[in-house]
């Protein structure tokens, strides 16, 4: 069930970053109230067309459209690129998660080695 899943990783957010979630009006948050009372998180829903109210959404997708151009043929990519755009957006520090990676909060917990992962990336940088 979708609200479990979300209970599961949104526990492992700070509190303040938890306060509220903004979801489409899909029939799979239909448990919400499952998941506000498991969380402690507010469950919201957007109106139809209104994607400001989604804002981490949309600026997710303008952060994707810096590899994928809209109207982009995904078709024209193998898996392995498609992963490779995956990876670098989920390992890039957010201002809206307190600068930490989507990778350190929504993996299993030590699955992700940020320090590590960076320290790699600036090493590999430095090398002539």
């Amino acid at each position: 069930m979708t609200a479990e899943a979300f209970t599961k990783i949104l526990n492992r957010f700070d509190s303040q970053l938890r306060r509220s979630m903004t979801y489409d009006q899909g029939s799979e948050m239909r448990h919400h109230k499952t998941l506000t009372r498991e969380t402690g998180v507010d469950v919201y829903f957007a109106h139809p067309h209104a994607p400001w109210e989604r804002g981490i959404c949309e600026n997710t997708n303008g952060l994707l459209r810096q590899y994928l151009p809209k109207g982009t043929d995904l078709s024209l990519f193998s898996q392995e690129q498609l992963d490779d755009i995956a990876w670098k957006l989920n390992t890039r520090p957010r201002k809206t998660l307190a600068w930490k990676a989507p990778a350190e909060l929504f993996l299993p917990q030590g699955a992700f080695d940020f320090v590590k992962h960076w320290s790699q990336i600036s090493h590999v940088a430095l090398v002539p």
